[in-house]
């Protein structure tokens, strides 16, 4: 018997501004104790698309080819882009001191 697989796709999932925030929010709790910022990133990203690189790109004052690129599999954003992205997304980066 074979069974039909289909790619998942999470920005089939991501509908409606609540689905970004929860999505965005998730993220962020799966990346604090992680060493590897690529996740939070990555996740950036696919908030941005989600809600539209356009409008995202337009909200963050930044070019969108720009914004797909920094974003893009392989993409290494200066901290200057994705603080703006997460601003556009109602975001703000901050740092947390790690318990000793």
């Amino acid at each position: 018997m074979k069974i039909k697989t289909k790619q998942f796709n999470i920005l089939d999932e991501l509908k409606t501004e609540r689905d970004i925030e929860g999505f965005i929010q998730a993220s962020i709790e799966d990346a604090k104790d992680d060493t590897d910022p690529s996740i939070l990133l990555y996740c950036l990203g696919v908030a941005a698309q989600a809600r539209g690189m356009l409008k995202t790109a337009e909200a963050a004052k930044v070019n969108r080819a720009g914004l797909y690129r920094s974003f893009s599999n392989g993409g290494d954003p200066k901290i200057s882009t994705v603080n703006k992205v997460a601003r556009a997304l109602g975001y703000r980066l901050t740092l947390e001191r790690l318990a000793k």
